[in-house]
């Protein structure tokens, strides 16, 4: 108990250093006195509220419904590669935000909200047809059956995004910056069209941490303890696309941070979902912020896209985590 208490010290810590950091170092230095000294000095108020703060929550948002999502699906997959980007369902999330970019869909039912509902429809449906074919080509859905047919969903999907970026015209630079990855220029609306789905999402995660324990030990010992394991997927892979798509939504396609931050709150604070869930959340929004300071920092005035620096901490991870699990199977 005293390590996971440890654990939220850390991790509230490490959030609010990152937050700090963040709206504070930049091509202008705000300094942190003008969260509550707003008459100081008008532009540095302007900054830090209308351009910076909103990007850091946006970040940190994003980053927290990508690593709790990863967090789940790997715990109901039993299945540390297992995250949105490698299982396909961000390309799933991304199909239906370019599809929704591109014929310009706006619906009077979801107003503002129709971009991250056709994302969190792509992600849903990207995650059923990834479980349904290797459940076809496995019975037992072994971790390289399920990474080959995200890989391979992935594939397919990238080509019908291709496809509608080729037949694009006016809207191609917008759908190539978006699909890149970024949080920049996004502002409060943005903010204000993702958290209610993060908030959704995460609850219904979070009401399934206990089901989520229960399936590590198999799905036949879970219905032995009173698990009702259908209806705990549906909300899973409910909760998880919808955390996912309203993600790829607001910021573009941003891979493994579903794959490090929970794989690393694992290794550091165990693997009871009671606690890895809302250590992800915590730790993802961190990382996420971190990661956006440096994609517009490291080679200022120009601005990396996120998706970069989130790939170049990533790939290493997924290597060290897939080696890892080959010599300990052929141990």
């Amino acid at each position: 108990m005293k390590k996971t208490i440890l654990g939220y010290i850390i991790a509230f810590v490490i959030l609010i250093i990152s937050i700090w950091l963040g709206v504070s170092i930049g091509s202008v230095k705000v300094p942190i006195s003008t969260l509550w000294n707003t008459a100081a000095d008008p532009t540095a108020t302007n900054i830090l509220w209308k351009i910076r703060m909103p990007r850091v929550v946006l970040a940190g948002l994003v980053g927290a419904s990508l690593a709790i999502a990863g967090a789940a699906f790997q715990g109901l997959l039993k299945n540390p590669l297992a995250d949105p980007y490698t299982l396909g369902v961000s390309s799933g999330a991304s199909v239906g935000a370019v599809v929704t970019l591109f014929f310009g869909i706006s619906t009077p039912i979801f107003g503002i909200y129709t971009l991250p509902a056709f994302s969190m429809l792509g992600a849903l449906l990207a995650m059923m047809g990834v479980m349904a074919f290797a459940r076809l080509v496995d019975r037992t859905m072994k971790m390289e059956t399920l990474i080959l047919t995200g890989i391979i969903v992935s594939s397919f999907l990238g080509a019908l995004i291709s496809l509608l970026i080729a037949l694009t015209g006016d809207e191609l630079r917008q759908i190539i910056g978006w699909l890149m990855g970024s949080v920049s220029m996004r502002g409060w609306p943005y903010v204000k069209m993702v958290w209610p789905f993060v908030l959704i999402g995460s609850f219904l995660l979070w009401l399934n941490r206990r089901e989520l324990n229960a399936m590590l030990f198999g799905e036949e010992r879970a219905k032995y303890l009173g698990v009702d394991v259908k209806k705990s997927k549906i909300l899973i892979l409910i909760g998880g696309s919808m955390l996912t798509g309203a993600a790829v939504a607001v910021s573009g396609t941003i891979g493994f941070v579903g794959l490090v931050v929970p794989h690393m709150t694992r290794l550091l604070f165990g693997a009871d979902h009671r606690h890895l869930l809302p250590l992800s959340f915590l730790n993802g929004a961190s990382l996420l912020i971190v990661c956006d300071l440096f994609a517009r920092t490291i080679i200022s005035p120009t601005e990396l896209p996120i998706g970069v620096i989130t790939a170049l901490i990533g790939a290493p991870v997924f290597s060290y985590i897939f080696f890892r699990q080959r010599r300990t199977k052929g141990a």
